[in-house]
């Protein structure tokens, strides 16, 4: 699961550092590549509602396997005609299959560890998406220096993930019992979980749903899950796109696009295992702080961006800071703090309804990210992302007084 959703990365996050090389190409502007963003973070929220609760019938391995055959197949069929209209439909699909992925790992790694080492393994596996989403920047950046045309930033990395995908058909084991099948594997639930399961009588994800949904908990995380997405989304789609238009080469752009989940992956690891250790009942303690430094790191970013390269340095450490301090909280959502609550029998549900609604405000985040930009400049692009920082740190601490 870690090596195989850095192959869902590898044939998501190579369409940020082509979004330069299609508007120097095409001559699309900032809105006109938001379209495709923004459109195609609304198929992915469409397929997180769908296919979420899905992933707890039929299983995390199919779910897995399924979602990334048909992301790399559409990854084949990306390059094959140049058209706006065309990019944004192809890319919609592709953003369908790409929603299948995290709620079957977390199914998944719900099957295989206890609940007492949930944020350190959610931790240490969540490092998969920012791992793949360095590798998805630095491979693509390697390929432009090597003379590659945008068309290749697609077809190679597909080729890689396809190879992915075999080997986690052949490989991956849906839960203990599929290796040691007389063997019982006992997990102890959570006074949330076992409110859950007690009310959880009948199978099937949409029962799961409902059950999850009478939890106040979960609706207050559902709201969480909008705001980070924001500020995940923006890191995620546009740092490329940003350095470019002041002044940056398209490699260098792609290689400094790069810290962000770089720094992300030490912070989620961290973060996991630090609640592990010392907050194992308040997970959302030390994410408000976090999320409050990286505001503080992001209004920084906003004055630097009108002197073009002058402070890109410091531009791509305060990236590393934001990196740090938002991948760690925003990996909770989906991870630790979702089998905290729902266990693996409700993780696909779960995973798949909270980051529906939080893959909504990345559809908010992304459009309004490349109109902002186009109409006003970068700057007022950071103020207002300082200001959803701001908010989502303040909805994390009051949702601390649950000692969630």
């Amino acid at each position: 699961m870690l090596i195989g959703y850095i192959g869902y990365n590898l044939v998501r996050g190579n369409l940020p550092v082509a979004l330069p090389l299609l508007s120097e190409k095409f001559g699309y502007t900032n809105t006109q590549l938001g379209y495709i963003l923004t459109i195609s973070e609304l198929c992915y929220a469409i397929g997180k509602f769908t296919m979420g609760p899905y992933a707890d019938v039929i299983g995390g391995k199919k779910m897995f396997v399924w979602g990334l055959a048909g992301a790399v197949a559409m990854n084949f069929i990306f390059p094959l005609y140049g058209n706006l209209v065309y990019f944004t439909l192809v890319w919609c699909a592709a953003r369908y299959f790409l929603s299948m992925g995290w709620g079957g790992l977390a199914k998944i790694i719900g099957q295989w560890y206890e609940p007492e080492r949930n944020g350190t393994i959610m931790g240490i596996i969540s490092i998969n998406f920012q791992i793949g989403g360095s590798l998805s920047s630095i491979f693509p950046g390697l390929l432009i220096m090597a003379g590659v045309g945008w068309r290749g930033l697609f077809f190679w990395p597909a080729v890689i993930s396809m190879m992915i995908a075999i080997w986690a058909q052949l490989a991956a084991k849906e839960s203990p019992q599929h290796v040691i099948p007389r063997v019982r594997f006992g997990r102890a639930a959570s006074s949330t979980r076992a409110q859950l399961q007690i009310s959880n009588r009948q199978p099937g994800g949409w029962q799961i749903t409902k059950s999850l949904l009478n939890l106040q908990v979960f609706r207050e995380l559902l709201v969480y899950s909008f705001f980070i997405h924001i500020l995940r989304s923006f890191f995620m789609y546009w740092i490329p796109k940003f350095m470019v238009d002041v002044g940056m080469g398209h490699a260098g752009a792609a290689m400094s696009s790069a810290v962000f989940p770089l720094a992300g992956s030490l912070g989620t690891v961290a973060l996991g295992w630090y609640t592990d250790r010392y907050t194992p009942h308040h997970r959302t303690s030390p994410m408000w702080k976090l999320l409050m430094l990286a505001t503080l790191a992001i209004v920084v970013i906003a004055p630097l961006s009108a002197y073009q390269l002058k402070y890109s340095w410091l531009i791509v450490i305060l990236f590393a800071v934001a990196g740090f301090c938002v991948y760690g909280p925003y990996s909770m959502s989906a991870g630790a703090l979702t089998l905290d609550i729902a266990g693996p029998e409700a993780a696909g549900t779960s995973t798949g309804l909270l980051d529906g609604v939080g893959y909504i405000g990345g559809t908010v985040g992304s459009f309004a990210t490349g109109l902002v930009a186009d109409h006003f400049g970068w700057m007022y692009v950071f103020y207002l992302l300082s200001g959803c920082g701001l908010i989502t740190a303040s909805w994390v601490l009051f949702m601390s007084r649950r000692r969630v």
